[in-house]
């Protein structure tokens, strides 16, 4: 196995440098070493570089990715928290069908007015409550 350039690394994980050298900062990944300036890392960087941006398009967080490493580099994946992310992902999926469909009826809906359309309220009535969220974010909690 022959180590790659940083930017080789960049290039071929479609990522910024700087996001190499968060992840490596965070504990995500590790150079082997340097070669004049420049980070050297393993081939088998990529691998995991592919992981963690599986890891980020399911919506972990990076501290949760980390946990799913061994001490070691290796996976460590608890299938569990894959589970239960696939559940919350089922209920993302469920919310954003009925914003799409409400928008779409809303584009259709014969009102004078959006505001004057039922559903395109209930939608408004939604998101006042913190019914509707954005990706990303968290709805407010309840007490």
């Amino acid at each position: 196995m022959t180590d790659l350039d940083i930017a080789e690394v960049a290039h071929r994980a479609g990522v910024p440098a700087s996001t190499l050298r968060f992840y490596e900062e965070k504990g995500l990944i590790a150079s082997t070493g340097r070669r004049g300036l420049r980070r050297q890392y393993d081939s088998g960087v990529l691998e995991r570089l592919a992981l963690i941006a599986l890891g980020r398009t399911a919506g972990f967080s990076l501290d949760e990715i980390a946990q799913m490493f061994a001490p070691d580099g290796r996976p460590r994946i608890d299938r569990r928290v894959l589970s239960a992310k696939a559940e919350e992902l089922d209920q993302r999926i469920h919310e954003l069908t009925a914003l799409r469909d409400s928008l779409r009826h809303a584009v259709a809906c014969p009102a004078p007015s959006h505001l004057e359309c039922p559903t395109f309220r209930g939608l408004i009535d939604a998101a006042a409550s913190g019914g509707v969220v954005a990706p990303g974010r968290r709805p407010p909690e309840r007490r």
